[in-house]
């Protein structure tokens, strides 16, 4: 096992891409610590798996938009876990809608969310790694939505650039601690988030006309964030790992 005797913290961990990292993080020897931010039942199935794989797991529930949420989550983690070796900054939400439309409300919670809530849970998951000593590793969940201009989302394609550079900021402040920062940039993934927006229908079309023929899952996703987090890439800090099937390859029809 990759990560045996590791703790990570995984926020957004009740469905999704969250949630198939807490598992995969699991099955490679790591104690985890589920975040949800509305849905404690799911928190609670995902903890529930990751104890079905023979490792710990505590539910800690907090909107990581609030920093006192953040930073109890990291104590809480601490506590009940022992110590924190590993973050995946992954709780993000979007407003989809014209940008002439959009209200300073939903930018703002757009902003909280994805970019606050990753400045939060990243700095007081540093403090911690670097009191503790040993180095660590947080992966932050970025978008192509970063540096690609999509329509009608402003607030998430903002948040999401500012992750990015916040990310490698971080990352060359931290290196001399021994902590390595990557991102992951999932393309267009199968998740109940992107469900919020799209048919069946929809996405099976929609996968049929990438490059390798299907849109991503949850677990591609998460076997590229057990990598980054493991020694496999102890050498690998401040990059970008893009995991989209060719999304972001020139197609002119899509």
């Amino acid at each position: 096992m990759k990560l045996q005797g590791r703790v990570a913290l995984v926020t957004g961990a009740s469905r999704g891409i969250g949630k198939a990292c807490a598992l995969e993080l699991a099955r490679e020897g790591a104690d985890v610590a589920v975040n949800y931010r509305s849905h404690p039942e799911e928190g609670e199935e995902t903890a529930a798996s990751v104890r079905a794989l023979g490792r710990r797991a505590i539910v800690l529930g907090g909107d990581v938009a609030d920093r006192s949420a953040d930073e109890r989550l990291v104590r809480d983690t601490v506590r009940e876990l022992g110590r924190l070796d590993i973050l995946v900054a992954n709780a993000a939400r979007g407003v989809r809608k014209p940008f002439v439309e959009l209200t300073e409300e939903e930018m703002a919670f757009a902003l909280g969310v994805t970019l606050w809530g990753v400045f939060h849970c990243c700095q007081f998951a540093a403090r911690q790694m670097i009191a503790q000593g040993g180095g660590g590793s947080i992966v932050v969940v970025s978008s192509p939505h970063a540096w690609v201009p999509f329509k009608n989302c402003v607030p998430y394609n903002t948040a999401k650039a500012g992750v990015n550079q916040m990310a490698l900021t971080i990352a060359n402040e931290l290196a001399p601690h021994r902590i390595r920062v990557n991102i992951v940039e999932p393309g267009w993934t199968d998740t109940p988030g992107e469900r919020r927006y799209s048919t069946e229908e929809q996405l099976r079309e929609g996968g049929s006309r990438l490059p390798l023929g299907r849109l991503g899952t949850a677990e591609d996703i998460a076997h590229g964030v057990v990598y980054l987090v493991s020694d496999d890439a102890s050498y690998v800090t401040a990059s970008t790992l893009r995991i989209d099937g060719g999304f972001v390859l020139p197609r002119p029809s899509v």
